[in-house]
């Protein structure tokens, strides 16, 4: 099969990106496709805590279309920051029902979490069509791709096709209020040191080994910024976490997933 990549977590950090991107092979110098037939799938957070979000996805949806010319692919996750920036574009600083202490909305929860205003001023409608399109879930040649380190998912449904089904249209949701909940279910963490809940995602979803993003390696997993070099294994080597903290001071991390299997 051809080599399939995983990064998660950009944040904005579109130089990073294409840094990390050539020094794979996978772009070139003009930061055009170089990767042949390789696949690379990105899990989600591409804004937010960096200063070019809006660059990021405009490189990921312009590589998308020629990695498939090449016989290549580049498929994306959504990520919490997107339902976050979405919420921020869609409601503004109205008054969040059930989070009325909020009093400035979805928008200053957004600020709080990293938001930068460029990114939000620059999203167009095509932008928001795009990031409405994306899946919360894959599995790819035996790998459950998920952006949070959770069980949440499977509070949409209990096959990959339906929670994929059920997000999609919660994207087009217009109540602030259910809102709330549809990101607090997008944004669980640190669940999958329990072999029951690995088995439940593995069971439901499909694939032998978790790749996600979210959870840095740095806060999460007890890594320096030094030592950031390479994705943390843990679970009895069914969970690979990929999120190297590039806001953080850590760096984006290409994880080969040929060379992980569980």
């Amino acid at each position: 099969m051809p080599a399939l990549f995983a990064v998660s977590d950009i944040h904005g950090h579109r130089a990073e990106f294409h840094d990390v991107l050539r020094d794979t092979g996978l772009i070139d110098a003009a930061g055009d496709w170089s990767g042949a037939d390789a696949r690379l799938w990105l899990l989600g957070d591409y804004f937010d805590r960096g200063p070019d979000g809006i660059g990021v996805i405009d490189d990921i949806r312009r590589l998308t279309g020629q990695a498939a010319a090449a016989g290549g692919e580049v498929g994306a996750l959504l990520g919490n920051h997107e339902v976050q920036l979405l919420a921020a574009k869609r409601f503004g600083a109205a008054t969040i029902p059930g989070w009325e202490s909020r009093t400035d909305g979805y928008y200053g929860a957004w600020l709080a979490y990293g938001g930068q205003d460029r990114d939000l001023e620059g999203l167009t409608a095509d932008h928001v069509a795009w990031l409405g399109s994306l899946p919360a879930l894959a599995v790819v040649d035996d790998h459950l791709l998920m952006h949070c380190d959770s069980t949440r998912y499977l509070d949409f449904g209990d096959d990959l096709d339906a929670v994929n089904a059920v997000v999609a249209e919660e994207m087009t949701g217009t109540d602030p209020g259910e809102w709330l909940y549809f990101v607090s279910r997008l944004s669980g963490r640190g669940e999958l040191s329990s072999p029951a809940a690995v088995d439940a995602l593995l069971g439901a979803f499909g694939g032998s080994v978790i790749v996600h993003g979210h959870s840095t390696l740095i806060s999460q997993f007890g890594y320096t910024r030094e030592t950031v070099r390479e994705p943390h294994r843990y679970s009895d080597d069914r969970v690979l976490a990929i999120d190297g903290g590039v806001f953080e001071g850590g760096r984006l991390l290409v994880a080969e997933l040929g060379t992980v299997r569980g």
